[in-house]
Formats: structure tokens, C-alpha cells, sequence
């Protein structure tokens, strides 16, 4: 599926949630969703990066910062197997 058919099917399936008794909260809630498609919602097509990641030539310090984040991770995690191994190990001997 296309990023711009998926952008209007979004649009879309926000828009028919509420009912709207003035056309300015109907533009609000437009409004929202087009803030929150183009600068939070993460795209599987975009390498899971924002529209405004990719347009403002964001996206390889994102991932790259992501990348950091998956490296320090593991390394915490594998130091906490190891201690609680270690812990383990002492109480068994």
C-alpha cells in the first residue's frame, strides 16, 4: 500500500470516530491528526521514521541514535545475566 492511500484511509478512520457540530473542529481535529501523521506516527516504510524525520534529513542520525540505544541495551542486559549468574552460582556452591 501506497504512503499517500494509507495517509487517507488514516485520515479517514480518525475523521469518522467523532461527530462534529462546527466546521472549525472538524479543521482542528484535521489539524491533529496531519501534526501527528507527519511529526509522531513512525512508518514501517520510512524504516520506522517519521515524514519529518526523512523531509528535514533527520533519518540517519535517528537511526543512528536508535542504534546506540540497541547496543547499550544489550550490554546492559548481558551484564545482568552474567550478575545474576554469578549470584546464582555462588549460592549453589
Amino acid at each position: 500500500m501506497g504512503l499517500k492511500r494509507g495517509w487517507h484511509r488514516s485520515l479517514k478512520n480518525q475523521i469518522l470516530l467523532e461527530n462534529y457540530y462546527f466546521p472549525s473542529e472538524l479543521e482542528d481535529r484535521i489539524r491533529q491528526f496531519v501534526n501527528y501523521y507527519n511529526h509522531e506516527r513512525y512508518h514501517e516504510s520510512l524504516n520506522n521514521l517519521t515524514p519529518a524525520d526523512v523531509f528535514y534529513g533527520r533519518d540517519q542520525s535517528v537511526l543512528d541514535e536508535r542504534e546506540k540505544i540497541k547496543c547499550r541495551t544489550l550490554a546492559m542486559r548481558r551484564q545482568m545475566y552474567y550478575d545474576k549468574r554469578e549470584k546464582f552460582l555462588n549460592l549453589m556452591s
